[in-house]
């Protein structure tokens, strides 16, 4: 015995309702084309200028912003002497593994004058994660946040807050930090250690005097909820972060919604991502400054 189930209206009707279907699908989700240039700047931290691998001559890095569904490319160019590739830390490369960026794993690094596509569908992800160079310890200054936001239409399973900053924590070496593991490795001893832990690429007042204007600084107004898309980018260490007088709530881990618990102090390991907002009671000529150790 068959069965034969029609939805009553004539094949051309079908057709063109299948076609619009597909249409409106679609229109949800977009096309996002980024270019990368690895390239190299001048930076100035510690009271001393170097030259430094980064991204469009940034650091950090820009954000990569999409919405769930969202297709990405990414055209990277690599304009300095290393080899380069670039991971999309815990996207889910469903598919299409070829995207993921780890050296000598899914591709042949990206050698100097040349450019690679790096092209990969957002499925089922939001919230934030985070892109770096996945060769040697390039990562070190080339790296970036990745946002994913819900698709349109749909809200957060919380309370929306009234602004989202990522708050990148970091480290910074007076030295070349390919020197650093090229010596590690040929010594079989442990790395030097960082000269400094960073905020968004900053150092904050604590180690000199030169350093007092570079902090990283977000004005605030009491009352409001704002979501910190907090991400560890140091290549070794587990890093603490809080805000004085103020708790903080998780509701996302590594592009993942989790039931919201309030804390006090986060430990983030390397390389993870953590979504906490925090609302501000200080005065509003106040500036929320979050401390790291």
């Amino acid at each position: 015995m068959s069965m034969v189930i029609s939805s009553g209206l004539p094949a051309p009707c079908s057709l063109l309702m299948a076609t619009l279907m597909l249409l409106i699908v679609q229109a949800q989700s977009f096309t996002r084309h980024y270019n990368f240039n690895v390239q190299m700047a001048n930076v100035t931290r510690l009271c001393a200028t170097k030259s430094i691998v980064t991204v469009n001559g940034e650091y950090p890095g820009p954000a990569l912003v999409a919405r769930e569904g969202d297709r990405v490319v990414v055209r990277v160019t690599n304009h300095v002497a290393h080899n380069m590739t670039l991971h999309w830390h815990g996207v889910r490369q469903l598919r299409n593994g070829w995207a993921d960026g780890t050296a000598y794993v899914t591709q042949c690094p990206i050698q100097t004058g040349q450019s690679y596509v790096y092209n990969f569908t957002v499925t089922g992800q939001r919230g934030t994660l985070w892109w770096h160079a996945h060769i040697s310890w390039l990562r070190a200054t080339v790296h970036g946040a990745i946002v994913i936001l819900p698709k349109h239409g749909v809200p957060y399973p919380f309370a929306a807050p009234h602004m989202e900053v990522p708050v990148i924590l970091g480290e910074w070496w007076r030295a070349d930090t390919e020197a650093v593991i090229t010596r590690a490795l040929h010594t079989g001893g442990p790395s030097d250690v960082s000269d400094a832990y960073t905020i968004n690429g900053l150092p904050g007042p604590l180690y000199n005097d030169c350093c007092a204007k570079d902090t990283f600084k977000l004005k605030v107004e009491p009352g409001k909820t704002y979501m910190l898309r907090l991400i560890n980018a140091a290549l070794n260490d587990e890093l603490f972060f809080s805000i004085a007088n103020h708790t903080l709530t998780v509701v996302e881990v590594d592009a993942v919604y989790v039931k919201p618990f309030t804390v006090k102090t986060l430990i983030i390991l390397p390389p993870m991502c953590s979504s906490p907002p925090s609302r501000c009671i200080q005065r509003p000529t106040s500036t929320c400054r979050p401390l790291s150790t």
